[in-house]
């Protein structure tokens, strides 16, 4: 996919990573937003969610809560950030806040962003209000652990 083809970097929900990658993050209790679809898709719920039209991979993951499998997580949103360069990729829960949040900020810190700083980069470039729980910080800052 060409890079024409991509999010537009100031489209609602839309994180540029230092790379350059573009990921957007949405809730799925709100609308699809209008314009282009995913390619791939990472959806963090604690049920299946609903089949799409693209490529899509499932992380169990209940609301306020972390990865049921931090390892298949960790590779999930490797995945995703490899896929942004050349796909459009999506990361969301129901809401879009904690737990999209916190894949954000832990796909920053696979992208080069230190630990500590993160959280605070996501809430910058994507919401104030991403990454919930005193938890999902620190999954955040512990990430490169993992």
């Amino acid at each position: 996919m060409a890079e024409s083809e991509g999010w537009d970097p100031a489209g609602g929900g839309v994180v540029r990573f230092p790379s350059g990658a573009l990921v957007r993050g949405r809730g799925l209790r709100r609308p699809l937003p209008p314009g282009p679809v995913p390619s791939f898709a990472v959806y963090l719920l604690g049920t299946r969610p609903p089949p799409t039209a693209w490529e899509a991979r499932w992380l169990r993951w209940p609301d306020f809560r972390l990865p049921r499998d931090r390892r298949e997580a960790r590779e999930h949103f490797q995945e995703a950030l490899n896929r942004a360069v050349y796909e459009r990729v999506e990361i969301a829960c129901g809401g879009g806040y904690g737990r999209t949040g916190t894949a954000l900020a832990c796909m920053a810190v696979l992208d080069g962003v230190p630990p500590d700083r993160a959280v605070a980069f996501v809430r910058r470039h994507y919401d104030r209000r991403a990454v919930e729980t005193p938890w999902q910080r620190r999954f955040v800052r512990r990430f490169q652990d993992l």
